[in-house]
């Protein structure tokens, strides 16, 4: 006899067809923020279902209700197993079933988000993906996250540690060929259960009413009476952003037992008390559960029911909220039993927790941590060569970041380790767009990365051949904007036995301050080559040892303000030549003395003047001594001869 779904008390819809898959049995897990898992037991007479036709297809399957109605059950079959035959010749065939958010298990990225809340982040990743059976129901304030990454995660664990920390819990409502996923922070966000009023008998032995609770066990269990948490803004580094939030659970001693924990993951003081409030929230949510069984097929998580009449007066009247279940549901057909109908049954275990408390899932997805150092490439706006921000800062794009574009949004700002960081001192090289970077990671956090570190590579290649010229060793910069290599600061030294040499190149200027003494001393020779002009104002002495030689290739003016001038040579000579040009001397006021203890020579050609200690001496073709008024010359011995004429003339001209 061919099988029929109707009438049924377990019905499976499949895009096989109405007839063609009949569920006998299933069992299912569900639990507050996580996945749903059911095992579906089938039968059918088509021995040859083919596994591509089914798997990956949404599925609905439900379970009578005593008003004749249908509790249905919703998801995508994600394993479909083919088994043996029974006496009848129908194959057995089995499968999951889980949540379309299954689906992001299989799919896994490095990808970074910015200046985004985890719920932005959530919508984002959900709609790239098409779905969009999905409700978010936020009644928090989360913070925007200036820098946020999915390393080596599935899609999944990504958002579901974002949504731990953060507080968002979620859950599936379930209809007819769909599924929804309502995430949430709030307790507003329950629903009620259809059977929501339901009785504990006080008599267990009428357990055979099915929708009733089968069993009740209340459990408590004691929990840390504080949480606190801290963090550190390099921004407001003298800034305590340390928070604490003590438990409301009335237990007595429970306020010595505090958690305390770092990072919290935050820079504002307003973020730290709510994220110390929603831990303290989550140990809460775990203090108060009950565990049982029942027969209530309407049971779902995040429903919320009423007690109804329990053998603990107690209990009466409270409401709950299921945060997990267990479905088994069974049907067999009449010929397996020997029975012309069919036998059913279904039954679960749960737990639920007062509907007063709002639930925060257990931070169970780990962080993935990097160990170890990457290197990404600096990168800024375009037409840019060096792009910070004030505290040094640069942008980078991993090598792994396939949807950064190579420019000023690649990443957040990320700090610069420095040899030297001081309080307006220190050492300061900026990384510059296109150098190649080391990346490190604070306590291995992908969204901490600090660069500490530059290398190179074959595009940014070492300023010196090697290892021909291995013994150099240089700090060399390069002009900015578009300087060539041609343009650039340098000081290098050179370490090659015999050769060793300190070498400083100025692209421009070059300007040395000494705040008291600067000592020079030159093995050997000296050269300084000035190009152009030279001023030296010395405020005192000015001493100097040794052979000097001093080129000037144009123009050298010495300008002394206030003060005088002098130069002692005390052994040797002093020696002027000008080879072209005049020589002056000009006193504006003052006088001018030459003093020699052996002679004074004055030359030109033939003539001279010479004065020794033996007298003067003027000679020349010709010479000629004009007194504008009186020439007087006088001696104790006076000669005056011309050897070949010796004139004397004078208006009067008197001779004694």
């Amino acid at each position: 006899m061919a099988l029929s779904q109707k009438p049924r008390f377990l019905n499976l819809s499949t895009p096989l067809g109405d007839d063609v898959l009949f569920l006998t049995s299933f069992s299912g897990n569900e639990e507050m923020s996580r996945l749903f898992t059911y095992q579906l037991q089938m039968i059918s007479d088509d021995n040859s279902i083919a596994a591509k036709d089914i798997v990956g297809s949404n599925v609905t399957f439900s379970v009578e209700l005593a008003d004749g109605s249908r509790r249905h059950f919703n998801g995508f079959v994600n394993r479909f197993i083919a088994g043996d035959e029974d006496r009848e010749h129908r194959r057995n065939y089995r499968a999951e079933v889980v949540p379309w958010l299954w689906f992001l298990t299989r799919t896994a990225d490095c990808r970074i988000f910015q200046n985004k809340t985890v719920p932005e982040i959530i919508e984002q990743i959900l709609g790239d993906l098409g779905f969009s059976d999905f409700e978010l129901q936020i009644s928090l304030q989360h913070k925007s996250w200036d820098y946020c990454v999915q390393f080596r995660e599935t899609d999944f664990n990504f958002i579901s540690r974002l949504m731990e920390q953060e507080g968002i819990f979620y859950f599936f409502k379930h209809a007819d060929g769909k599924h929804t996923l309502v995430m949430t922070d709030h307790k507003g966000a329950y629903i009620d259960c259809p059977e929501n009023q339901v009785d504990l008998p006080g008599d267990f032995s009428a357990i055979a009413v099915k929708d009733h609770l089968h069993s009740w066990e209340h459990h408590y269990e004691f929990r840390p009476g504080k949480w606190a948490q801290t963090d550190f803004d390099f921004k407001k580094p003298s800034t305590s952003l340390m928070t604490h939030t003590d438990t409301i659970v009335d237990l007595p001693g429970v306020d010595k037992y505090e958690v305390y924990d770092y990072p919290g993951e935050y820079v504002e003081r307003s973020d730290g008390e709510m994220e110390t409030r929603l831990r303290m929230e989550e140990e809460e949510a775990h203090h108060d559960v009950v565990y049982g069984t029942s027969g209530c097929k309407t049971f779902t998580i995040g429903g919320r029911f009423r007690v109804g009449k329990h053998h603990n007066e107690d209990e009466e009247g409270k409401s709950y909220v299921i945060t997990e279940i267990r479905h088994v549901g069974t049907e067999s057909l009449g010929y397996e039993t020997g029975s012309n109908s069919a036998e059913t049954d279904y039954s679960n275990s749960f737990a639920c927790i007062p509907d007063a408390v709002v639930f925060r899932p257990e931070r169970r997805t780990a962080k993935p941590m990097i160990s170890g150092v990457q290197t990404a490439i600096v990168v800024g706006p375009s037409g840019e060569e060096i792009y910070t921000d004030e505290y040094g800062r640069v942008k980078v794009q991993f090598h792994w970041d396939r949807e950064g574009k190579n420019d000023e949004n690649s990443s957040c700002w990320i700090r610069v380790a420095q040899n030297w960081a001081g309080e307006n001192w220190g050492v300061l090289f900026n990384p510059r767009i296109g150098q190649e970077v080391v990346v490190d990671f604070i306590q291995g956090d992908p969204d901490r990365p600090i660069i500490t570190g530059r290398v190179y590579n074959a595009e940014q290649m070492p300023p010196y051949d090697l290892p021909s010229e291995q013994t150099k060793s240089t700090i060399k910069t390069r002009s900015s904007k578009e300087g060539s290599p041609d343009n650039f600061n340098e000081i290098r030294f050179e370490d090659k036995k015999g050769e060793e040499e300190l070498y400083i190149h100025a692209e421009k200027d070059r300007n040395t301050i000494v705040e008291n003494n600067d000592t020079l001393n030159v093995g050997v020779d000296q050269t300084i080559e000035i190009g152009n002009n030279q001023s030296l104002k010395v405020g005192g002495q000015n001493a100097q040892e040794g052979t000097q030689t001093i080129e000037v290739l144009k123009d050298q003016m010495t300008t002394i303000s206030r003060g005088d001038r002098s130069t002692k040579v005390e052994m040797g000579n002093d020696f002027l030549e000008l080879k072209m040009g005049d020589c002056k001397v000009l006193m504006d006021l003052g006088k001018s003395e030459t003093e020699a203890m052996q002679s004074i020579e004055l030359k030109v050609g033939s003539s001279s003047v010479k004065v020794d200690q033996m007298g003067v001496e003027i000679k020349g073709m010709m010479v000629s001594i004009e007194g504008d008024l009186i020439t007087d010359i006088k001696g104790l011995v006076t000669k005056v001869q011309g050897e070949a004429v010796l004139q004397a003339k004078g208006g009067v001209t008197m001779i004694n």
